[in-house]
């Protein structure tokens, strides 16, 4: 097992979970800093997205490098699995935070036209 390619599944694990908890974290922060409305939040979507997007890329990388080595299934390709499913998680989660953001603007547009 190379450093390299065990290398991409820990990164696409730790881009996992940085993508899972970037939104709920950002929506925490609000809660304790003055001038951080809930809002202000919504800039962590494009994060979150992107870093799920980056697990899933060396998650991809990972098990791409462990196919090409005939490397049976093990550790390694279960923290591929879970960088993976966390990834996906993550994109679901800013997902859920770009349709919260449009019924906000949307209760917001109809409340101001009556």
């Amino acid at each position: 097992m190379g450093s390299r390619g065990n290398g991409a599944a820990w990164a696409s694990l730790v881009a996992g979970v940085a993508s899972v908890l970037t939104i709920p974290v950002a929506v925490y922060v609000t809660r304790f800093v003055e001038s951080y409305e809930l809002l202000d939040a919504a800039y962590a979507i494009p994060v979150g997205a992107a870093l799920g997007v980056v697990a899933l890329a060396f998650a991809r990388r990972a098990r791409r490098e462990g196919a090409l080595r005939l490397e049976r299934e093990g550790t390694r390709q279960g923290v591929v699995r879970a960088g993976r499913v966390l990834g996906i998680v993550g994109i679901c989660i800013a997902l859920a935070g770009v349709v919260s953001l449009a019924v906000y603007g949307l209760l917001e547009y109809a409340g101001t036209r009556d």
